[in-house]
């Protein structure tokens, strides 16, 4: 009777696993819609719309290639041309893999200067604004010393596009800081890596940050939305607030069976039900970088409490190497961070889009006081749209008081 028992429940795993899979590689490297958003191509700005800023948003670009074939940069090159002074470029933290700019004494110093170079010179003609923000990996993958490394990166950024605004928030600080890209639009920058980050970080005025305690960033946070509540606000961070991906708790079945390609995609020793232990633990308790890691679970309650008080608001992340979008409570919550790696992204859920492929997500704000995003593809195989074609457009509500022609 027991073996009569362990047949089947096997045979039945192994039909699930089998279907699980199957389905997994339906929608793999395939945009996914919400059902109110697959008609999104017949959706266009109005036709007196102007542009008034576009801002391209670029996450995790520390392994672009820099012999001049990424399909990333060249897209990147492409959209700089078409904006102009009337753009800005943000790149969303993990400038350099693996663990940012190092010491010059450093193994990996040369390379990182080298390819950061390549990235500077890619972005320095261009006429409108550059931002860098920090990620997890800019702060030497989140450990200790990882003040040292990012400041090392912010001098260099800053130094070589002379420009104070270049890097921000500066000082390692948590923020948040603001620039006013356009009338009637505002962009705010956060240093989430602060609130993960392990061994030493800033706080106070002796270390270049505007405050002794950060209770104070919550206060400055939300005076600064009540005060702005007329405009739009575009939020920049590198941690998301919303993830259908790994860092929000989302595995493929491969990584349960096969939990050894976690750290290498060739150790294919299956593992089943043991190999679960590791998602599982990741889900519930997290590494450092994870939604469900302590730290990062308080800083993003925290956040989303005061978010949830306004409702022009769209919070823009990378950290997750993907496109996503979320939108939850009249705001927008946005993760571009495929700017040089993919990784699997489960469709569904509270999204209403989302792709496992190489891009970015634009954002284009119009004269009629419209908001639009666009999501663009950079990378080509058998089942992805042409490079640099847009995969999902949307306007995001409310439509604002129109802009005052000058």
């Amino acid at each position: 009777m027991l073996a009569y028992f362990l047949i089947i429940s096997t045979v039945l795993f192994t039909v699930f696993v089998l279907f699980s899979y199957w389905q997994e590689r339906k929608y793999r490297n395939k945009p996914y819609y919400k059902l109110s958003d697959v008609g999104w191509r017949q959706c266009v700005p109005k036709p007196e719309a102007q542009l008034v800023h576009s801002i391209a948003f670029l996450g995790d670009v520390g392994y672009v290639a820099t012999d001049g074939s990424d399909p990333v940069l060249k897209l990147l090159q492409e959209w700089q041309h078409s904006a102009g002074y009337n753009g800005t470029v943000l790149f969303l933290g993990d400038n350099l893999y693996p663990v940012g700019l190092p010491a010059e004494t450093h193994r990996h110093h040369a390379a990182a200067i080298s390819r950061l170079d390549y990235l500077l010179g890619i972005i320095n003609p261009f006429e409108g604004r550059k931002i860098f923000l920090s990620g997890n990996h800019d702060w030497n993958k989140g450990r200790k010393k990882g003040l040292e490394y990012v400041l090392r990166q912010e001098k260099h950024v800053v130094e070589a596009l002379q420009d104070e605004d270049s890097y921000l928030p500066r000082n390692g600080c948590p923020g948040p800081d603001t620039i006013q890209l356009a009338e009637g639009m505002l962009l705010l920058v956060i240093n989430t890596q602060w609130w993960v980050q392990r061994g030493e970080k800033p706080m106070g005025r002796q270390e270049g940050c505007p405050y002794d305690d950060i209770e104070d960033f919550f206060l400055r946070l939300n005076k600064i939305l009540r005060h702005n509540r007329h405009q739009r606000i575009v939020v920049a961070a590198h941690h998301p607030l919303y993830s259908n991906a790994l860092h929000g708790g989302k595995f493929t079945i491969k990584q349960h069976i096969f939990p050894l390609t976690a750290a290498h995609k060739r150790i294919y020793i299956p593992l089943p039900i043991f190999g679960s232990i590791y998602p599982f633990y990741r889900q519930l308790f997290g590494a450092y970088e994870d939604m469900s890691h302590r730290k990062y679970r308080k800083m993003r309650k925290r956040l989303l409490r005061i978010f949830h008080q306004y409702s022009n608001i769209v919070y823009v992340a990378g950290h997750d190497h993907n496109l996503q979008h979320f939108e939850v409570r009249d705001n927008h919550y946005i993760v571009s961070g495929s700017g040089s790696k993919t990784s699997f992204v489960k469709k569904g859920g509270k999204a209403t889009f989302t792709l496992e492929q190489r891009g970015f997500f634009v954002l284009n704000y119009y004269s009629t006081g419209e908001l639009w995003i666009e999501a663009a593809v950079a990378n080509e195989n058998e089942t992805s749209p042409k490079p640099g074609a847009v995969v999902f457009r949307k306007e995001l509500h409310p439509v604002l008081k129109p802009i005052e022609q000058v």
